[in-house]
């Protein structure tokens, strides 16, 4: 594993610069030599403390607390593992230290998240398809990665027919149903990524460009359920699902992670899994059928599902389950004068792990942007609202979630079983992956024309002659992908904004550029660490300051911000603040 360059000690020599220094240069990069003989666990920790004892959100504070959750010593902080509870632990610690109050289960900054982890039998565990002309070969990781949401130790199926059934989507309020008049009890679904909107960049489809919900591989596999298949396979492309297969195969091998559920799971498909879009046109010549024809007419409205020849799929599934406590990490800042209103900061503390690794290879996945950067910025925010003369009239609570990469676990959890009641959250704010770029002209909102957040968003971002922009890539369906759609689809204002890409001094095309070198290099990756000499937090300061200011109006104000007019989530809100 490469060394942090940069640990929580020796930023203690930049954290006497200015804030005005802070927030447009990078802070300078230590001697190695001269932190070496501090590299001691208990010393970064005491050093991530002195140097953040200012009530200001600083670069020197910021990095501290990413240099600290993306060590190695957390083993890539998986929910419920060891590093996972040390890294929930010190986050708590931190927000004690600051002065938040807890605000989790019984009077700790505990709440406690039931997950149950699974974890596949490689060995014992197959998927076989094969037809007249023989089978068609599988290799686990290169072409396909497969699990069970079920919650038996061994299940199988044989001669499951294989239907291709477009992008697997029942859409009544678009007009589409791609499993019209199909029985696909036993059978096994095999559907494309994204929705028909995307691939055809036409507005009267689904949302045009915008991925919609139905785009979700989490919808595609629970809608295969409710349809009573066997096995349910999504096609991975990388540009209509935005990330490459290695994200793929990455996020899904290894131990798994999902609520404990009433059904224990019977809900879903015996078999859940992925293959790359190589093995994808495989499968289709064996089926006699031709891929990019199929996927033309899976666009078309009326498409009708199509089986695949005399394709047919054998599997077997050995799982062990564990039945784990993981926990999301609360503290309150109490309000002065409506205390029992919340104004919600959101972000997740989770990433995927360590994996088995060769010999002088890195196998720990450190989550240094995805998402150290989040959770430093809330406990920075949190810290300056801690510190400041006069509380705020409303309460704030600051919200670390566990198990976000699992499906948003930790967030839904919170959702279903809130500490305090939905209704009386006035608006959150999730912050996720903050690319450390530098300071950008922009803003980029997620979900851009949703609510009446984006307003203050707006006022506090020109007061710095920052524009809020939409997300460059809608089609990516971010909007569904983290924390705050928990909140969001039961009625909760919440705004989820990041840097944008028009950088201030480099222009867009240098923006575009770092954030796909992020997608493809270091996302759900292990080279997702944290690197003094290469990571410029001006940016990430600035944001983290302008969604301090936007929690501060709501916090001091008495209004209520709403979703706008015609967004689907403005009858939940309207029905849940009109409810006694």
């Amino acid at each position: 594993m490469r060394a942090i360059a940069l640990t929580a000690a020796a930023l203690l020599l930049t954290a006497a610069c200015s804030r005005e220094t802070a927030t447009t240069d990078e802070a300078a990069a230590p001697d190695p030599a001269a932190t070496a003989a501090t590299d001691t666990d208990a010393e970064v920790a005491s050093a991530v403390s002195a140097a953040t004892t200012s009530a200001e959100i600083t670069a020197s504070d910021l990095s501290a607390r990413i240099a600290e959750l993306a060590d190695d010593k957390y083993q890539g902080r998986a929910p419920a593992s060891d590093g996972g509870r040390a890294a929930g632990q010190w986050i708590a610690d931190e927000m004690a230290r600051v002065g938040l109050e807890p605000g989790g289960d019984d009077g700790s900054y505990f709440q406690a998240v039931p997950l149950v982890k699974s974890t596949l039998d490689g060995d014992a565990s197959s998927l076989t398809i094969a037809g007249a002309a023989g089978p068609v070969d599988l290799a686990v990781g290169t072409d396909t990665v497969y699990w069970t949401k079920r919650l038996e130790p061994e299940q199988s199926f044989e001669d499951s027919e294989l239907v291709f059934v477009g992008y697997g989507s029942v859409a009544p309020e678009y007009g589409w149903d791609d499993y019209a008049g199909l029985d696909v009890a036993g059978k096994t679904v095999v559907m494309l990524v994204n929705d028909p909107g995307y691939a055809t960049q036409d507005s009267d489809l689904f949302n045009g460009r915008s991925m919609t919900y139905y785009g979700r591989w989490t919808y595609k596999f629970e809608e295969a359920g409710r349809q009573g298949a066997a096995g349910a396979i999504v096609i991975h492309e990388t540009e209509p699902a935005s990330y490459p297969w290695d994200v793929v195969e990455g996020s899904w091998t290894g131990d798994q992670f999902d609520l404990v559920r009433p059904d224990a799971g019977a809900s879903r498909t015996t078999l859940e899994g992925w293959i790359s879009s190589a093995t994808a046109e495989r499968l289709f010549r064996a089926a006699g059928l031709d891929f990019a024809a199929m996927k033309q007419a899976a666009q078309t409205p009326g498409f009708t599902p199509t089986p695949m020849g005399d394709l047919t799929a054998d599997a077997t599934l050995v799982t062990a389950f564990d039945e784990l406590d993981s926990r999301n990490v609360v503290g309150v800042v109490r309000g002065a004068e409506r205390p029992d209103e919340y104004v919600l900061y959101t972000a997740h503390w989770d990433h995927l792990g360590s994996r088995p690794a060769a010999d002088g290879e890195d196998g720990i996945f450190n989550g240094a942007v995805d998402n150290a950067t989040g959770v430093a910025a809330i406990l920075d925010i949190a810290e300056a609202f801690a510190a400041a003369p006069q509380a705020p009239a409303r309460s704030v609570m600051f919200l670390a979630v566990t198990a976000e990469e699992s499906g948003l676990l930790g967030s839904e959890y919170f959702g279903a079983e809130p500490l305090v009641p939905l209704k009386q959250i006035v608006g959150g704010i999730n912050i996720d992956a903050l690319l450390p770029i530098g300071r950008t002209k922009d803003l980029v909102v997620v979900g851009y024309g949703s609510s009446q957040l984006e307003d203050i968003l707006a006022e506090k971002a020109e007061l710095r002659g920052i524009e809020i922009k939409p997300d460059p890539n809608p089609e990516a369906g971010y909007f569904y992908r983290s924390d705050h759609v928990s909140l969001a689809k039961r009625g909760v204002p919440m705004l989820y904004s990041d840097p944008g890409e028009d950088h201030v001094d480099f222009g867009v095309e240098y923006g575009k550029a770092k954030s796909q070198e992020y997608r493809d290099v270091a996302y759900h990756k292990p080279a997702d660490e944290y690197d003094a000499n290469t990571w410029e937090m001006s940016g990430i300061v600035e944001s983290a300051e302008i969604f301090h200011d936007v929690g501060a109006d709501l916090a001091n104000s008495a209004d209520w911000p709403n979703w706008y007019d015609g967004n689907e989530f403005r009858a939940l809100r309207d029905a849940q603040r009109s409810a006694d």
